[in-house]
């Protein structure tokens, strides 16, 4: 019942020069022709399809509200396969929440998160993987990122080649069980052990992407960390290219953790910048300095920075005893100061910016983005894809031991069925609700 309701929702980030209020139902027309008045007089409804037109968006009392451009877009012709109207006003904060309110007195509900996208998904115009992709480009944070999730969305996913590969693997078998007096089957088995062998290699290239894939969408976890004046904070804000933290030649001027996310040629580096490692009687410090341990233990890669300028103190034994046995890159900072310290590390200077292209390559590298682009997406995808990989080899198996030709089209719809939940073909109803809850409401 609720999708035959005609929705309404902000679409745009408030306080911009335009905003967008966006309809999309059954009535939406109508509820917009009971609140919009064209400068030409026409109405709403009788407005051509995908063209804009001029005129005053009014209250209860036939008061103007905001003057507005309007586009209607009817179905299927639109986002969400159905009729859409949208209203694109000025974009101030009062001006968009009477617009939509208007909107929701005059018969239409407030949109939930991700509701356009939602019906979009529902209506067939976009898979389950391509609605997701939507979300990646809202918030990716580099240029790769947001590469990944327009190819994506433009449908040319893997998945679909090999969900193609499969039926046809099984219609081959169908052919087989249909017409055993041809003689097909030995030919027609080879044929059908090729195709699995393809598929399940694509598969197991896919699954060596996981991490890759997460990263690009959530950042890896970078955590800088050194005692005080080594130089963390510089270096947070030579990476962001902006001047986010506090740089000073007293020590403890980074008393709490500061993340932000910085693109390292391509790559999504979520980086904290912490509290110099030190004793300290201080009682904020001290809270800073152990929350600095912290965020050390959690992270996915540990960017260790020692002072080459000066000789190592207990304070350097204690970073050092913080990186072993992970994932950390050692920086000697303050190269272009006469280095008396000898242990192994990169040179790197802030002032000069000696080194930062050599840490760029050394942090890319442990991504590992394929040129290619198909990277799996979260868990949900991974655990899909293992599955499948999971029927497909038993079908494999089942046909290398001549067990019996029906027990292989059932492990192949077992992988079929499992991949669909990728595109959305073969997903619960509380797998759609939990991924369109994640959208933000008017998109």
């Amino acid at each position: 019942m609720r999708q035959e309701e005609t929705i309404a929702a902000i679409s745009t980030a408030v306080g911009g020069g335009i905003g967008i209020v966006r309809l999309s139902g059954r009535t939406a027309l109508e509820v917009g022709d009971k609140i919009f008045r064209s400068m030409n007089g026409r109405r709403l409804i009788d407005v051509d399809d995908r063209k804009m037109i001029f005129g005053n968006i009014t209250d209860g009392s036939a008061r103007t509200i905001d003057e507005a451009m309007t586009v209607v877009m009817r179905s299927p012709h639109s986002y969400t396969c159905e009729d859409v109207v949208e209203f694109h006003c000025h974009g101030g904060a009062t001006v968009m929440r009477r617009v939509l309110s208007r909107a929701l007195e005059s018969g239409a509900r407030l949109a939930e998160r991700g509701e356009f996208t939602k019906r979009a998904f529902l209506n067939g115009r976009l898979d389950l993987s391509q609605a997701q992709a939507v979300l990646d480009i809202i918030q990716s944070k580099t240029d790769a990122a947001l590469d990944i999730a327009e190819r994506r969305l433009k449908g040319t996913d893997e998945i679909k080649n090999l969900r193609r590969k499969i039926v046809d693997a099984d219609a081959h078998i169908e052919a087989v069980i249909d017409f055993p007096e041809d003689d097909l089957e030995g030919v027609e088995l080879d044929r059908i052990d090729r195709t699995i062998e393809e598929v399940i290699a694509a598969i197991e290239k896919m699954l060596a992407t996981e991490n890759s894939g997460r990263i690009m969408r959530e950042g890896l976890r970078t955590a800088i960390i050194g005692k005080p004046n080594v130089g963390k904070s510089s270096l947070l804000n030579y990476l962001l290219r902006a001047d986010r933290a506090i740089v000073t030649d007293v020590p403890g001027t980074t008393r709490d953790s500061i993340e932000e996310f910085a693109d390292i040629d391509g790559v999504p580096l979520r980086i904290i910048d912490t509290a110099g490692i030190r004793a300290s009687s201080d009682e904020v410090e001290r809270i800073g300095i152990e929350r600095a341990r912290e965020h050390a233990r959690q992270a996915e890669l540990i960017l260790a920075l020692i002072d080459g300028s000066r000789e190592l103190t207990s304070e350097d034994e204690e970073i050092f005893s913080m990186i072993d046995g992970r994932d950390a890159i050692v920086l000697i900072t303050k190269s272009d100061l006469p280095r008396v310290v000898s242990i192994e590390g990169l040179p790197i200077s802030i002032k000069n910016g000696d080194g930062i292209e050599e840490l760029k390559k050394k942090i890319t590298a442990r991504v590992g983005v394929p040129k290619e682009l198909n990277l799996v997406r979260d868990a949900r995808e991974a655990e899909a894809l293992r599955r499948a990989k999971k029927h497909l080899t038993e079908a494999r198996d089942t046909i290398r031991m001549s067990v019996g030709i029906d027990f292989v089209s059932i492990d192949l719809r077992s992988a079929l069925s499992a991949l669909g939940e990728i595109t959305g073909e073969n997903v619960s109803d509380a797998v759609i609700e939990e991924i369109f809850s994640k959208f933000c409401v008017g998109k």
